[in-house]
């Protein structure tokens, strides 16, 4: 299917034309055919043999209902500009194309209609020059008359050669449904209907109202009245939603595929038309279907940004339309740089933020975006529209490679830095690292631990050291050491109890310093064995009868219940033995994968 919109003054013709092509009548409103003015959105179609189906979104006229034609033409790719002979160019011909333009639509016919009443050359010839000033280009038009007949049978060609030329979009894009319509019907709920601009919609899907508070289900789908299981765009569908709390899906609202766009009130455009300077403070953003209050806030010369009202689902590089309610002012045109732009709190930050998006050109640049975020999730990177550059660091967290190579550097120095002033535990505990590098996730500091290149870090027990960063035992921490051998050298699992330690002098501390110099193994809290006792463990419990207890355990290490629960659990840890039920272990074989 394709979807074209109308476009053009009040009183043109627009949805005369539209049922003389469809044989459908556009006007859904008995108040719009008994005035014979179309005041809200009509939807129609017609159906060819070589280029399918092909809707019309048919848009209002006149100047009160700007709005509501916004509504029409937001999610639609190409349209259908229609000039009436009899009139020429009016003042909402010259807004709807302003729309149009500022939308970045690149697709038209345009339709002299009335060519019965008046000679429709020299409107032909001025309306397509007006045309081919904007984003619309050279466009083919065709003089027509809705009454004769005249100029029909060209007109379906110029459209079917218009439709030929769209791009198809991707049916695996994300969905973003602007909603045109919603009504109850009885026995079914709640019934949305909008335009479809990419992706696909399928009965059983779940999708998230915009504001992010609602998941609903798609209990039914219907494109131009006919069931279906699954529908791909561009298209007009209507979808059967269950989950909707009656009220909150209307005009303006969207469906959005779940976990995949972020909802943000406070980006940064470039606007085109006229001078941000001259702005009004408060007027109205225009996308999709959706009409949204904003503050502007100038940045630059083209640059603003722009605070909404309510959150909405935006993507780097949406095109969108910035307007003055109510005023005489000509639409400006909004491309989004950034939806997830900085805060400006510092002196001087704003002339500076209007620095850097004087160099962005609204087009997703994954290595330019991670330059400036320097980190990022891959997924946020993705719900923004900017296709990742490069893989993950860590999880699925991103990161400019000049940015971590600083960041590998200045944590090599706070491990140095550490062991310097705490001799006896040079070890950095790895949390502390996060916060000194003010890294938001653990993650990146065992990442970056294990990156190669500049002074080499070892990792060990959630601490982090140098090369050559071993704790210095004092004589009596040595001797204390030893003693603990000693008791050990006949038992190697009746690990010394708390009076024993503290009579060696082993406080806390001291035993960290031993257990980082590698002359200890802690295996609980102020819980230590001789270096490899784990592993001897193991080899001891592979002899018992699989699986095992911990009463058989145990006996078999010649130890206690207090020294063997949490040798276990250290055993668990390190993947020699798991758990089979709540009283169970088994040891795991030297070539189990897992």
């Amino acid at each position: 299917m394709r979807v074209v919109a109308t476009a053009g003054h009040v009183d043109h013709g627009k949805s005369a034309l539209v049922r003389a092509l469809t044989g459908m009548e556009p006007d859904r409103h008995e108040e719009e055919r008994r005035r014979g003015l179309t005041l809200d959105l009509g939807f129609v179609w017609t159906r060819t043999e070589d280029d399918g189906d092909l809707a019309f979104v048919d848009v209002p006229g006149h100047e009160r209902f700007v709005a509501t034609m916004l509504a029409g033409v937001g999610p639609v790719p190409a349209v259908l500009f229609v000039v009436a002979a009899d009139q020429g160019w009016q003042r909402q011909s010259q807004e709807h194309l302003a729309i149009v333009d500022a939308l970045g639509v690149r697709h038209a016919v345009l339709a002299v209609t009335r060519s019965d009443l008046a000679d429709p050359g020299p409107v032909r010839a001025d309306a397509v020059e007006r045309l081919a000033a904007t984003s619309l280009g050279k466009v083919p038009s065709v003089a027509v008359s809705s009454v004769t007949g005249a100029g029909l049978g060209e007109l379906r060609e110029a459209l079917g050669r218009m439709v030929r030329s769209l791009p198809v979009p991707p049916a695996d894009a994300d969905v973003r449904l602007w909603l045109d319509r919603a009504f109850t019907v009885r026995g079914r709920g709640t019934v949305v209907t909008g335009t479809l601009g990419a992706g696909t919609l399928r009965v059983g899907d779940r999708l998230l109202t915009g504001d992010g508070t609602a998941p609903v289900r798609v209990r039914g789908l219907q494109c131009l009245h006919e069931e279906r299981a699954a529908v791909s765009g561009v298209a007009r569908v209507a979808v059967d939603v269950h989950g909707a709390v009656d009220g909150t899906l209307r005009r303006g609202q969207v469906l959005l595929s779940p976990d995949r766009w972020l909802l943000t009130a406070l980006i940064d455009v470039r606007v085109t038309g006229e001078p941000v300077a001259g702005l009004p403070r408060a007027s109205t953003l225009h996308i999709g279907t959706a009409a949204v209050p904003v503050t502007v806030r100038p940045l630059g010369e083209d640059t603003a940004r722009l605070t909404l009202a309510r959150p909405l689902p935006l993507r780097v590089g949406d095109r969108a339309v910035l307007r003055e309610p109510g005023g005489t002012r000509v639409p400006c045109a909004v491309t989004v740089l950034d939806v997830r732009p900085p805060r400006l709190t510092r002196r001087g930050a704003g002339r500076a933020r209007a620095g850097e998006l004087a160099a962005m050109t609204g087009r997703p640049d994954g290595t330019a975006e991670l330059r400036r975020r320097r980190l990022v999730r891959r997924g946020e990177l993705l719900a923004m529209g900017v296709p990742p550059p490069a893989e993950p660091v860590a999880g699925d967290w991103l990161a400019d490679a000049g940015h971590w190579t600083r960041l590998r550097a200045r944590l090599a120095e706070e491990v140095e830095r550490h062991a310097r002033r705490h001799p006896m535990e040079p070890g950095l505990p790895a949390e502390a690292a996060r916060h000194l590098l003010g890294l938001p996730d653990r993650l990146l500091i065992d990442a970056l631990a294990r990156t190669p290149g500049g002074r080499q870090l070892h990792h060990r027990q959630g601490r982090l050291y140098g090369a050559d960063a071993t704790p210095t035992l004092s004589p009596a921490l040595r001797a204390a050491v030893d003693a603990v051998r000693d008791d050990l050298s006949h038992a190697p699992f009746r690990a010394p109890e708390a009076d024993r330690l503290t009579e060696l002098g082993l406080t806390r501390k001291a035993l960290a310093a031993a257990v980082a110099a590698g002359v200890l193994l802690r295996v609980g809290d102020s819980l230590v064995l001789l270096p490899g006792a784990d592993t001897r463990a193991a080899a001891v419990l592979a002899r018992l009868p699989q699986p095992f207890t911990l009463s058989e355990a145990r006996r078999a290490l010649d130890t206690t219940r207090r020294v063997a629960v949490p040798l276990l659990e250290h055993l668990d840890a390190r993947g020699l033995t798991e758990r089979v039920d709540d009283r169970h272990r088994r040891c795991r074989p030297a070539d189990d994968p897992r």
